[in-house]
């Protein structure tokens, strides 16, 4: 028979388990950056966006930094299907010709920006929209690899604005959108551009939320997850070829991130609810985590 009393006495008795032993993780973190790439199926699944949302605003309420960074590919596509523009991919990267750009610039910045910024704010947070445009945050210039149209590289990132932010208590949603010295936009990977910018911050974690369990050495078998790994050992996945694909560009951001100073980089997937939480604020965590060093704790 079912006992009411005695389940919200357990239901209760796991929360206040799961608070203490979030306690040494807020204090550890505490006025630390972290930057979050939020993607795929946690931006398509209105339930999950929620938890990711309220993810955030948590943090920011206990004291960490939390900076967003998105990308928006899934809206991307849908808008560009209602245009009839076939969508091109090469090496896991948008092939972004003049009229793509104008989409991708359209939707990034003036949809998908403004829906996490309001969502943030609803939740309790204070978010202020951004692209790399904006107070010179980002200066890009053309990929260096031919036949990717308005696919752009990073340059340079002037985080100023985002510290002013920060420190008054604001939370940065930036957009993967930036410019060149002439004013010419370009699409880059948000994937890379949260990467840089955990980096030109020396940010404590950064944060890839994705569609898969982490790195896995056998992508169809979740149990072959590779939960810690460093540099070196992520750079032979990927000669290896055992990193392939779409994963190309979310561990090579992340070995440059933690090769300029950001402490530990997460691949998350961001399917499961509340994945930031989990992997910031409990003992076990998910997904993998790449060190600068296998001797780092």
């Amino acid at each position: 028979m079912f006992n009411e009393s005695e389940y919200f006495e357990k239901a209760a008795a796991t929360r206040v388990r799961v608070l203490s032993e979030a306690l040494p993780y807020i204090q550890q973190f505490a006025g630390r950056t972290i930057v979050v790439k939020y993607g795929g199926a946690a931006m398509k699944d209105s339930a999950l966006k929620e938890k990711v949302i309220r993810d955030v605003v948590f943090m920011a309420c206990v004291g960490l930094r939390p900076i967003v960074v998105h990308g928006g590919g899934p809206e991307i596509n849908s808008w560009l299907d209602k245009l009839g523009i076939e969508p091109q991919f090469k090496n896991g990267l948008r092939v972004t010709d003049a009229a793509t750009m104008d989409v991708v610039e359209m939707v990034l910045v003036g949809r998908v920006n403004k829906e996490i910024v309001s969502l943030i704010n609803q939740a309790g947070g204070s978010a202020v929209g951004l692209c790399g445009k904006d107070a010179s945050l980002i200066k890009a210039r053309p990929a260096d690899e031919e036949g990717f149209g308005f696919v752009g590289e990073v340059t340079s990132v002037d985080t100023s604005i985002l510290e002013t932010l920060v420190s008054n208590g604001h939370i940065p949603v930036v957009s993967s959108v930036a410019a060149d010295e002439t004013g010419q936009a370009y699409n880059i990977n948000a994937d890379t551009v949260a990467g840089e910018i955990a980096a030109a911050l020396g940010a404590e974690k950064l944060i890839l939320l994705t569609d898969t369990a982490g790195i896995l050495r056998d992508y169809k078998d979740v149990s072959t997850l590779i939960p810690k790994l460093d540099i070196q050992e992520a750079r032979k996945l990927m000669e290896s070829g055992v990193v392939s694909g779409g994963m190309i560009p979310k561990v090579s951001c992340c070995v440059r991130s933690l090769a300029q100073g950001v402490r530990a980089a997460h691949i998350v997937d961001g399917r499961l609810p509340h994945a930031l939480l989990l992997e910031i604020f409990t003992d076990a965590g998910i997904g993998s985590m790449l060190v600068a060093s296998e001797f780092m704790a």
